[in-house]
């Protein structure tokens, strides 16, 4: 009988080796959702902008399970008691904390599904995944959906300090080349603790806690919220919308048997039954760049206008303002583009439009960033913090956007 070392290691450029603990965590790499994280990328269309943000939600999925292991150890060191079971549970949370993400991540939630977030997407995924391997996630999920009684586990899968971000902060840095993104995540982690049942960063992790917050703004304004890739991702979201349009008006569009299924259908969380959650699994980055090679000669305007934009890297000219963009200066270029291609008003609104982005890198109306100070006394990081600027980092900041073609 063949049998299956299942204690692997991964080399990864971030940390290093990364073990797999255990037979059930590596059954669980190996199923095909998982898999698929292969598939898609961390930062969707990021790479117009950064040529390495090649990196894909499997990197960071095995990443944050690398830091969670060491967050467990950490705080048995510190004498919290963690069990097995709660350990496995947490390492497995972290691990599929990401699973239910779609093509080119956020770019799905605005199009192809309707208002169904990856959270809940990811939920339905270790449900099923719960299912199939006779219960060993349930301890998981409850401490994913933040209903299991020891608060400080929910809070290092999920908060404004988690393990999430410190892996995404790090990776994404070192993928982009954003120097200014790049933290030093053990150093951080080496400084957490649990008070009263939630989770908190000794006195001694401050500084390191206030580069995080400023690393979290800076990468959003280089990275996350880049006017080019903001602006490809609002083009991608306006190709799946019109794919939808056509095809609910009887055009038939090349496309991929998972994708095909989501253009002809509007689906809403509940109609995410076992049979459509297994179509959506069977989607990934790959189903959308090969429709857009094909759309791109599609006899749409519109389509087949936005696919090459996206293709060949030739996209909407950006600008970001202070303040909202006046109807009469988007008109004005709304009636440039239809009079310059003659096409209607509807048209147009495809190629020239508005929106706000907002950053805001630690809000004191969430669960709090909890530091323990010498004296014992728990507070604020913004309070514990000499760090003027701290408190302007818990203030969003809003700018507005207009896209438009360029030479128009």
């Amino acid at each position: 009988m063949k049998r299956t070392n299942k204690l692997k290691i991964f080399n990864d450029p971030i940390y290093g080796f990364i073990t797999i603990p255990n037979t059930l965590i590596f059954d669980l790499i190996e199923h095909k959702y998982f898999q698929r994280l292969r598939r898609i990328s961390q930062m969707g269309l990021s790479y117009l902008v950064y040529p390495g943000a090649h990196h894909t939600r499997f990197h960071h999925a095995l990443g944050c399970m690398h830091l969670m292991q060491k967050a467990v150890q950490t705080l048995r060191f510190k004498k919290v008691e963690i069990s097995e079971e709660e350990e496995e549970a947490l390492l497995i949370a972290i691990l599929l904390h990401d699973i239910g993400h779609g093509p080119f991540s956020h770019a799905m939630e605005h199009s192809i599904v309707s208002g169904v977030s990856h959270e809940q997407i990811s939920l339905l995924f270790m449900e099923e995944l719960n299912r199939t391997f006779n219960g060993s996630l349930t301890l998981a999920i409850q401490m994913f959906r933040g209903e299991y009684h020891r608060k400080f586990m929910h809070q290092l899968i999920s908060s404004q300090f988690d393990i999430d971000r410190t892996d995404y902060l790090k990776r994404d840095s070192f993928y982009t080349g954003v120097a200014e993104g790049n933290i030093n995540s053990e150093r951080l982690i080496t400084m957490l603790t649990v008070v009263d049942n939630e989770l908190a960063i000794e006195e001694k992790g401050i500084y390191s806690i206030e580069k995080f917050l400023v690393a979290r703004r800076l990468m959003y304004w280089q990275a996350y919220l880049h006017k080019t890739g903001l602006v490809a991702e609002q083009l991608l979201i306006r190709v799946l919308k019109r794919a939808k349009e056509l095809v609910s008006e009887g055009t038939v569009l090349k496309a991929s048997t998972a994708l095909e299924y989501f253009l002809k259908n509007k689906v809403e969380i509940q109609d995410f039954n076992a049979d459509v959650l297994d179509i959506f699994s069977r989607l990934d980055d790959n189903d959308i760049i090969s429709a857009m090679k094909e759309w791109q000669f599609h006899d749409d305007f519109v389509l087949s206008r936005l696919c090459a934009m996206i293709l060949n890297r030739d996209l909407l000219k950006i600008k970001y303002r202070k303040k909202q963009v006046t109807d009469e200066k988007l008109e004005k270029h709304i009636a440039r583009f239809m009079e310059k291609y003659d096409v209607p008003e509807e048209t147009a609104r495809y190629f020239v439009f508005t929106g706000k982005v907002e950053n805001l890198a630690y809000s004191m109306d969430k669960e709090n960033i909890r530091i323990l100070m010498k004296t014992g006394k728990v507070s604020d990081v913004v309070k514990a913090s000499d760090l003027l600027n701290l408190k302007a980092l818990s203030k969003p900041v809003t700018k507005y956007y207009i896209c438009y073609p360029k030479h128009s």
